[in-house]
This record gives structure tokens, sequence and C-alpha cells, in this order.
């Protein structure tokens, strides 16, 4: 059983999955139809997790926290969750590129693969696939909008500017 909350943020109202196990998914407003394919799901705004992912998302809002320290429990195929783990090891403020994330799960001719797993990353911001861009810096796809992503790195910046990591 899946448990459902929304919460509003500056990048648009989000809804929060869960099971009692962990975190499930965060999806978008205007979430494309089956992307994170959930089923079925109750409303529950008191769900300790989704309380907890509400929290740490408007503390990461607030520029008071850079990394997520909650359960998660995905559905996904073994290279897909192999993908969004990769993902949790991108440091705030700092971005990857497909290629790189192909290269560090030991795929890296699966560039195209880690795209598709990318897009179907069900916990955007916490598995912050928003810190993946292409090769040769530009922003390319988000479930968000582009404008999102761009935000998001935007919002991490000042990190990333004092470390000189950020490729864009």
């Amino acid at each position: 059983m899946y448990h459902a909350k929304t919460t509003h943020t500056p990048v648009g109202e989000l809804t929060l999955i869960a099971t009692d196990r962990g975190l499930s998914a965060i999806l978008w407003e205007n979430e494309r139809a089956q992307r994170v394919p959930l089923q079925p799901v109750s409303r529950n705004d008191r769900h300790p997790i989704l309380r907890e992912a509400e929290r740490q998302l408007q503390a990461y809002f607030a520029g008071q926290l850079q990394q997520f320290d909650m359960p998660f429990d995905t559905v996904g195929t073994p290279f897909q969750k192999k993908v969004w783990q990769a993902l949790m090891t991108i440091p705030f403020g700092e971005t990857r590129s497909y290629r790189q994330i192909a290269e560090q799960i030991g795929h890296p001719k699966a560039v195209r693969a880690v795209g598709a797993a990318n897009g179907k990353n069900p916990l955007s911001i916490m598995a912050p696939c928003h810190r993946v861009i292409g090769s040769n810096g530009t922003l390319t796809g988000f479930a968000g909008g582009l404008s999102v992503k761009a935000f998001l790195l935007a919002l991490e910046r000042p990190a990333a500017l004092a470390s000189g990591s950020l490729l864009l």
C-alpha cells in the first residue's frame, strides 16, 4: 500500500509517495502518466515518512540541507536502481554527465540506457537527476522541465562556485 501527501515547494506542488519502508516517489505537478507507476495510493498527510520527506525538502529549498537522509523504497529494474544509487553519490553543487554515470556503474557504453533510467528516476531532487547534464555541459531532459532543472542547479550554485565544480 502506498501513502501520498502533497507539498508546496518553489518548483510547484509535489506529490510524495511512500510505503511503510521508505519514500517511493516524488512526483511533479504535470507528471507524465505512468512514468512512475505505483498503485494503489491513498492520501495520508500524517504518514511519518511523508512528513519527514516534506521537512527535508523544505530545508533543502531553504538552503539548510545539502544531503537527504531517509529510507527509500523504490520500484525499478536492477540497472535502474544502480543508476539511481549513482545519482545519490553526486555531491551537492556538482554535476556529472550521463557518460560519467555510465562509467561509474561499470557500463561505459550504456550512456543512452543511463539517460533512460535517469528519466524514470522516481525520487527527483532527493536522487538528484537534475545534477546530470550533457557531456557538452548543456541541460538535457528532466521530468520537472528544464526550467526547474536550471532552478535546482542555481539553488545549489553557491556550493558549486565555492568548490569550482559546476560544469555549466
